[in-house]
């Protein structure tokens, strides 16, 4: 039996047996979908080397591109027609044109580093958002941001937006820029509680913060927040726990959604965001952990929703944090989550015609 033959096998028991849901027993959960014959299966991970706090955006010209963390330095860029075969073209960044607008310091400048990229399409132009920080060192923060022509660089750096002593929020990284309406807003925050704050933006895609406008909307259980809007309904997305001690790591993508863009954002229950409070979408399970820190999400040409993240592989820590991909589902009640709350090994390619 060759692996599509298996996987579909394993698809039809699973869903004759759990009724689909495979999540503890709860109720309104959508079935795993059947697939097409003719879709292939793949398997997790989708990127099979370092590649942390990845995030991903469908350009113009059809292609899926990821960016992310630099373990490979200035910023890695991955091209894919159907995101799961990824082909590693460049960094955004090379030594020459690599941000800098740190203190002169150079103990500061060494221990540095790009962080948790965003990549956005903002004016007829592809904007890099990045967070350029130094680890263990809360206010040496800094959110900045570069802009092409194209998904595949180069990037020119346009600056910073803000850092942590501007706006007074320590560890302002891991940024995640929101459009709606004609404004402009940047959501972000690691640990030291979720903020979002409006922005300008010139038809040159200069970016200035609206200071006054800054907000509190989420606790200090999270970092590497993105947001997603259905039905009438914000999704705050982030990760809580450890994200970066290989076995140990503890990180779980967990959810509260809003029907006003500043919250408040609540749990099934009505707990707030603000006090912690959320539910699960994607826990570890006996093959990866470390789940988290998505991308915001994407959608096939079938208009499902699907996720990138990464994860320590158990049998490969070495590897690092590579790059999964997982379909989100909807309840009976709206709201998201991963089949059986666990990263896959084995499933079907998003649907791309």
């Amino acid at each position: 039996m060759n692996v599509k033959d298996f996987l579909m096998l394993s698809c039809a028991v699973c869903c004759t047996a759990c009724g689909g849901s495979g999540n503890d027993g709860n109720s309104g959960k959508q079935d795993v979908p059947e697939v097409d014959d003719s879709q292939l299966a793949y398997h997790n991970p989708v990127i099979r080397i370092a590649a942390p706090d990845p995030t991903a955006m469908r350009a113009k010209d059809g292609y899926y591109y990821l960016y992310a963390t630099e373990d490979i330095r200035n910023l890695p860029i991955f091209k894919s027609k159907d995101m799961v075969e990824w082909e590693e073209i460049g960094t955004a960044f090379t030594e020459e044109t690599r941000p800098d607008f740190l203190p002169d310091n150079k103990d500061v400048k060494e221990r540095a580093h790009l962080w948790a990229p965003e990549i956005r399409y903002v004016k007829g132009k592809y904007v890099l958002f990045y967070s350029l920080a130094q680890w263990g060192n809360h206010w040496v923060s800094t959110i900045g941001y570069a802009v092409s022509d194209s998904p595949e660089g180069p990037f020119t750096p346009k600056g910073k937006v803000f850092d942590s002593r501007e706006v007074n929020v320590e560890n302002s990284i891991d940024q995640y820029f929101y459009e709606e309406d004609g404004k402009y807003y940047m959501l972000w925050g690691s640990f030291f509680g979720i903020y979002i704050m409006e922005l300008d933006v010139t038809d040159d895609v200069t970016i200035t913060p609206k200071l006054d406008t800054k907000r509190q909307i989420a606790g200090n259980a999270y970092e590497g927040i993105n947001l997603w809007k259905r039905n009438g309904y914000y999704y705050l997305i982030g990760s809580i726990g450890s994200c970066c001690e290989g076995q140990k790591s503890t990180y779980t993508t967990v959810v509260g959604r809003s029907k006003e863009l500043s919250g408040p954002y609540v749990d099934k229950q009505g707990g707030q965001m603000l006090d912690n409070k959320h539910e699960v979408i994607l826990h570890k399970n006996d093959r990866f952990v470390g789940t988290g820190h998505n991308s915001t999400l994407l959608e096939d040409d079938e208009k499902n929703t699907w996720m990138l993240y990464h994860a320590f592989e158990l049998e490969r820590l070495d590897a690092q944090r590579q790059v999964l991909l997982d379909r989100i589902l909807w309840d009976a009640e709206g709201w998201p989550y991963v089949d059986k709350l666990e990263p896959s090994y084995g499933a079907f390619r998003p649907v791309i015609k």
